[in-house]
């Protein structure tokens, strides 16, 4: 991350506002309500491109300039979007070997969003060019405070299977690999007569007749993912020519997206920004809410970040889009507060009456001001303006989970030891039971420096390179305490089996060895000496130097253990074999934490109540957010700047509500 600077001081209040959508009195009407609400910050000309050049060449820009001066004369920044994220009808009819194919080789066409193949030499010329134009103009106005590059990359157009995308594709693998008999070694290509002679045979991953070469799935998420850096560097660097304002672009970082690496897209950035929505296909989506606030602070090297996008209620491209209850939305927010955002966004200001999204709630709903939902936005505005004092704190926590992309693409690969077992499922497993212990979790990547932790929980990290493996056992040798879950350390870079035994690259430090995977089918348990149960997953291990900590009690491998603990060098290293139920999971927790002195930010639960402490060189503050019904007590003394009352030694927060205090900490 390259500055870290926020749009705006203080604690945001911010969205997306489409002015194009709607009439220039309509415009004067929003930046009224806008103030009203507290509105600091907007995000204009995010899908702009048809507007501002509605013919090759041609650039009408005078809409754009009156609603950037409205906006700054009302007081509110603008987080200046460069219109690139979807090509306006006149440049897909012009030119359609722009647009991309999806796997089976098939084209998708214009009529919904990101119409573009990322490796597309005439789109980038084209959509630079808008660039230049939006910097040169905007480049030194007063009411700029962010620059907002296309939007979501990659959201939809990540993978491209195209030609230009396979001429790209072999590009990236010659500057990887430098010559073909290497790529042939890192792919495997011995296997099913793969082997290629010169790179001209090397194509993408199209849809084949059978399994595909897991290698080179692998290598084409990874080229994908650096096309559209790539890109976006391009944009930054035109952007930076003409402007010291901040740049950055929207993650996505949330359960159903994953084509991005981000732990490479990062520091690239002035800025890391979220997009994020409750997922309520999920078992329990304010959990994921959580885990993402946290991986995006990792994200953000554990400084703050900024939520680009949130919604003020439902989606619209869920199968059933879920509003939200009164006060969710502020505890929604609040929870991205604790977890380390200073700045928070919405998808968008005025509820569309048209397009793919009318249906997508906004601050402003259809209805009007004399709504539930105005009157919610109201309060969390006032809320975040009370709570002001904590921006430029960071969250405290001593214990890392570990995440990678790469693990998530090549663990879901065609052909594995079983398709019930998901990456992010088991992630989130971990995170969650760490959450209902009421301990705070920095997400980090594989590469990080783990000194600085008491725990390092490493859940089914399938894919781990030579050095971050070595990494890990030194952290343990050094007196770092370790769990590490099943299905991890299987691979190397290459996606090749580190032979000799399950878990292949932590064998030695956790002193165990697995000679075959058992999984289990779906609905199958085992019961446990700990008195609960697994599931999914079991393995043939033997300990070399590790202790059984829980066994099997039944099921395909009585007295195997499910639970080892090593002592190794100065530290203690755990390994967890299979997917055990809630409360087991918890209980396994609770014991891993207690042998690792690690602290407990807030009070135990089902995940129903958070506690997370912010603190930086005025003091801290504990966040207490209650998403259960019950009223909830923790000690702690100080002043609630929600209530704007002093707490003594205990505080009390209701079912559905919210504290912050400022604590008086010995």
């Amino acid at each position: 991350m390259k500055t870290n600077r926020m749009p705006t001081p203080g604690l945001s209040l911010g969205c997306d506002y489409n002015p194009e959508q709607w009439s220039p009195d309509v415009w004067r009407e929003d930046a009224a309500l806008m103030r009203e609400a507290g509105v600091d910050l907007v995000a204009v000309n995010i899908f702009g491109w048809s507007n501002l050049e509605p013919a090759p060449g041609q650039y009408h820009f005078d809409d754009l300039d009156e609603v950037v001066e409205l906006m700054h004369a009302n007081g509110i920044r603008v987080n200046l979007g460069t219109g690139t994220s979807s090509p306006p009808p006149w440049l897909t009819t012009l030119h359609p070997e722009v647009l991309p194919a999806a796997a089976d080789g098939t084209l998708r066409y214009p009529g919904g969003r990101q119409a573009w193949c990322p490796s597309s030499a005439v789109f980038r010329d084209r959509a630079y060019a808008l660039v230049r134009q939006v910097a040169e103009r905007y480049g030194d106005h007063p009411a700029v405070a962010l620059w907002h590059v296309s939007n979501e990359l990659g959201c939809h157009n990540a993978l491209c299977y195209c030609e230009e995308s396979a001429e790209a594709f072999r590009s990236w693998l010659r500057r990887r690999y430098g010559k073909i008999e290497t790529l042939n070694e890192a792919w495997g290509t011995s296997f099913w007569s793969q082997r290629y002679g010169d790179w001209a045979e090397v194509n993408p991953p199209r849809l084949a007749l059978s399994l595909r070469n897991p290698a080179q799935i692998v290598d084409f998420h990874r080229f994908s993912s650096d096309e559209l850096l790539d890109y976006y560097r391009g944009e930054a660097e035109i952007l930076r020519g003409h402007s010291t304002v901040p740049v950055t672009t929207n993650f996505m970082v949330t359960a159903h997206i994953r084509n991005l690496d981000y732990w490479s897209w990062a520091p690239e950035m002035d800025l890391i920004a979220n997009d994020h929505y409750l997922d309520h296909r999920l078992g329990d989506p304010v959990a994921e809410l959580s885990f993402a606030a946290d991986l995006t602070r990792g994200l953000a090297q554990g400084r703050p970040w900024m939520l680009m996008e949130q919604a003020a209620g439902a989606v619209n491209w869920q199968p059933h889009n879920v509003t939200k209850a009164p006060g969710e939305l502020i505890r929604n927010t609040l929870t991205h507060v604790a977890r380390g955002a200073d700045s928070i966004c919405f998808f968008q200001w005025r509820a569309s009456a048209q397009g793919a999204e009318k249906f997508h709630s906004a601050l402003l709903p259809h209805a009007g001001t004399d709504t539930v939902a105005w009157r919610e936005v109201l309060k969390l505005s006032a809320t975040l303006d009370r709570i002001e004092e904590v921006a430029g704190t960071t969250v405290e926590s001593d214990v890392a989970l570990l995440f990678s992309w790469e693990s998530w693409w090549s663990a879901e690969g065609e052909a594995r030891p079983s398709q019930a077992v998901e990456y992010l499922d088991q992630v989130h497993a971990a995170h969650r039971a760490l959450r209902e212990l009421g301990v705070t979790v920095d997400v980090v990547s594989p590469e990080a420096d783990l000194s600085g932790y008491r725990l390092v929980v490493v859940p089914c990290l399938y894919m781990v390179g030579d050095l971050a493996a070595v990494r890990i056992a030194d952290y343990v040798q050094g007196g770092g305490h370790l769990l590490v879950t099943f299905f991890s350390g299987i691979v190397d870079e290459r996606d090749r089996i580190r032979l000799g035994g399950y878990p292949g690259a932590f064998r030695d430090v956790l002193g165990v060895t697995a000679e075959e995977f058992v999984p289990l089918k779906p609905g199958d348990l085992l019961n446990m000496t700990n008195g609960g149960t697994g599931s999914l997953w079991s393995e043939r291990l033997r300990t070399t130097t590790a202790s059984p900590v829980v066994s099997y009690v039944d099921g395909p491998l009585p007295g195997t253990a499910a639970l080892t603990r090593n002592e190794f060098g100065g530290g203690v290293a755990w390994y967890l074999a299979t997917s055990p139920d809630p409360r087991s999971m918890r209980e396994i927790m609770r014991n891993v934490t207690v042998n690792a002195d690690i602290s407990r930010t807030g009070p135990e639960s089902n995940g129903s109540v958070e506690a997370v402490r912010r603190s930086g060189e005025n003091g801290s503050y504990l966040f207490v957010i209650n998403h259960g019904t019950e009223a909830v007590e923790y000690p702690v003394t100080g002043f609630d700047l929600v209530t704007g009352e002093p707490v003594e030694s205990l505080l009390r927060v209701e079912g559905g509500g919210v504290s912050v205090v400022r604590e008086e900490r010995a």
